[in-house]
């Protein structure tokens, strides 16, 4: 009798050894992590966190060697442009005179493009700038962080027309209530997107600027890698 006791409760023990491994096999499987590259670009103005996409590993690798050598640390936004973008990252603009005209600086590369229709130019996009060579390659080092605006149905039915871009039921509602630059999607690659931080760019787009769009008071960046 107690040879059958004892048995019953070395099965109930095993029994339940088996159901709790299970249990925690569940929650590993069932919780993802996140393994995504997180950039933040600091401004006088505030932090921005920035996202890097995996779909565009070029674009995302460059990008990260910039950021880990410092290529980018106290370049300029020096082109900026309510309700279009804000735009930085040339190397000239590190010693720039007041006044002096930039966006021609370069480091003597370019990214090959690597256009996508799921990434779209919405509010807070991150897009490589890049010169009008043939293949829409992108600069080595020059980026842009889109403000942009919001379009009605007709504007984006209009803008499709012209540029001969589709977009998806979901990416429409994006621009009409989210806003963005669509006029420049499958034109200059997207790579990354702002998930903290829009206010800054609305704070830096609104600059009072000279002719050339750049702000009369530099506005000079850090960036790292968020650990």
């Amino acid at each position: 009798m107690n040879k059958q006791i004892l048995l019953f409760f070395l099965a109930c023990i095993c029994l339940f050894q088996t159901s709790f491994a299970s249990n925690n096999s569940n929650k590993t499987s069932n919780t993802k992590m996140d393994t995504s590259t997180y950039v933040i670009l600091t401004t006088e103005y505030g932090d921005i966190k920035i996202k890097l996409y995996d779909e565009t590993p070029q674009h995302k690798a460059n990008f990260i060697k910039l950021v880990n050598e410092g290529t980018l640390d106290s370049t300029l936004f020096h082109r900026v442009i309510p309700e279009f973008m804000i735009q930085g990252g040339d190397p000239n603009s590190k010693n720039a005179q007041a006044g002096q005209a930039l966006g021609m600086g370069s480091l003597g590369y370019r990214v090959p493009a690597e256009f996508n229709k799921n990434l779209i130019h919405k509010r807070g996009a991150l897009s490589a700038a890049r010169d009008n060579n043939p293949a829409k390659a992108s600069s080595s080092c020059q980026f842009y962080l889109v403000q942009g605006k919001k379009y009605t149905r007709p504007e984006l039915t209009i803008l499709a027309q012209r540029t001969g871009n589709s977009w998806t039921e979901e990416q429409l509602k994006v621009y009409e209530e989210v806003g963005g630059t669509p006029f420049l999607d499958m034109n200059y690659t997207v790579f990354g997107e702002v998930v903290s931080g829009l206010d800054i760019i609305d704070k830096i787009a609104a600059s009072p600027r000279d002719p050339n769009d750049r702000p009369f008071k530099d506005i000079r960046m850090t960036l790292k890698i968020e650990k």
